[in-house]
């Protein structure tokens, strides 16, 4: 099993889905998978990007048909809601860009947009360039950290082959050893007829 060649065959696919549930990790990886030369850079900002913006599009449309009712089990936190929504009335481009970058609002962000029932004409331009925007940035961080992270993977890609037989021995040791032990019990007290 070849890590190298795994990431070049699917890594691109692999970074649409990533992104689409989580994002900044995937992305970041997908930097140093550029930096290694196993992804092509630019593919790798548009990989990020769309699988960034089918998430946010999806819980927009999420929002905008079930968010209040969503909404409203947060019983606590409702000024807070009605507070982040008249900001995305009156600046929804700060805050459908913005959403991206704040940690802890990746989910919550979208769904709030679509249950303020900001129209998607407004929505769709403005997440995808906040998805192009996030993508570059994060996957430059991801390039750049890729000279430090390089030789480390490098390293970890040759170990690993060794840890998975060394585990692969330990489950075959420990199994044997079951195996003994029961069939020494089963000697020990037969089943009675």
């Amino acid at each position: 099993m070849d890590m190298n060649h795994l990431i070049s065959q699917y890594g691109y696919a692999a970074l649409v889905v990533g992104s689409i549930a989580e994002g900044e990790t995937i992305t970041l990886l997908g930097g140093v998978a550029a930096h290694q030369g196993l992804l092509r850079f630019p593919l790798v900002v548009m990989a990020v990007a769309l699988g960034g913006m089918m998430g946010d599009q999806l819980l927009y449309l999420l929002g905008r048909r079930y968010g209040m009712k969503i909404l409203q089990r947060f019983s606590r936190h409702q000024d807070k809601i009605h507070q982040a929504q008249r900001m995305i009335n009156r600046r929804p481009w700060l805050f459908v860009i913005g959403t991206r970058f704040m940690y802890g609002f990746r989910i919550i962000g979208p769904l709030l947009i679509g249950a303020s029932h900001l129209p998607p004409k407004i929505f769709l331009p403005l997440n995808i360039f906040g998805a192009i925007v996030w993508a570059l940035i994060f996957t430059t961080l991801g390039y750049l950290g890729g000279e430090v992270i390089g030789p480390w993977l490098h390293q970890f890609d040759h170990h690993l082959k060794k840890l998975i037989w060394l585990v692969l021995a330990v489950v075959v040791v420990f199994s044997v050893r079951w195996w003994l032990r029961h069939r020494q019990k089963k000697r020990r007290n037969p089943p009675s007829e």
